[in-house]
């Protein structure tokens, strides 16, 4: 009998019951595309009630890790699926309040996607991103810089940046976090511009572009720390 069909004690036993699943997932006893036990079956085995291995499934189908096929039953996804990371995005935006803590988790994942991109990108992407660069100077170092302009191609440089990373699930965390700090980070442009310091701006975003282009993993995060900029009533902001 596999480890994972094994009876379960009482206790909590709607998250033991996922547990078990998810664990025999990891240990590959449950691969991508298998079909797994019925709920009858299931509450046989694990010695445990219908009920609780039906709000399991649940659970599990609401997070991507299962699906259900109409008439065909129960099966392990195959592939990633948006809705894993639904959760964890509810939990930042009622955790949101603690600024520091959002602000390490930010600094932490754009090092992450920052590494990735000097490790995985092309000639051409990095052809693709320099484009990026050029335009985002063209629309700051004008006399007098549209804010939303300018925003919009700050973010059109960081999301080349994360697409060059090739990877579906940081893609998506990273525009999570930046869904997050849209505030946050179209006041810092404002702020900046406003200050008459857009030539600091674009010099960020360009050593930025010249780390990667140098293909440098070193100081990646002080890189991602130097476009933190202080406004003159000293809150940190990200751009």
């Amino acid at each position: 009998m596999p480890e994972y069909l094994k009876k379960i004690n009482r206790s909590s036993v709607v998250q033991r019951v996922i547990d078990r699943l998810t664990q025999a997932m990891l240990s590959g006893e449950l691969k991508p595309g298998d079909k797994i036990p019925t709920e009858m079956e299931l509450s046989e085995q694990l010695g445990v009630a219908r009920n609780s291995i039906r709000e399991a499934i649940k659970i599990l189908v609401y997070i991507g890790v299962l699906e259900i096929k109409r008439a065909e039953g129960t099966f392990v996804c195959n592939g990633f699926s948006e809705s894993l990371i639904d959760p964890m995005i509810y939990g930042i935006i009622l955790n949101q309040q603690n600024e520091q803590e959002l602000h390490e988790l930010r600094a932490m994942v754009e090092t992450g996607v920052m590494r990735l991109a000097v490790e995985k990108c092309s000639e051409e992407e990095i052809a693709q991103l320099k484009e990026r660069m050029i335009h985002l100077k063209e629309t700051i170092m004008v006399e007098h810089p549209d804010v939303d302009a300018v925003f919009e191609a700050d973010n059109e440089f960081h999301d080349a940046i994360t697409d060059m990373g090739h990877n579906s699930m940081i893609s998506k965390i990273n525009a999570i976090m930046r869904v997050l700090t849209y505030s946050t980070r179209y006041e810092s442009v404002k702020g900046m511009l406003e200050s008459g310091r857009k030539e600091e701006l674009y010099e960020a975003h360009e050593r930025v572009y010249q780390m990667i282009e140098n293909r440098q993993k070193e100081g990646l995060h002080q890189s991602v720390e130097a476009t933190y900029f202080l406004r003159a009533f000293g809150e940190i902001l990200k751009v």
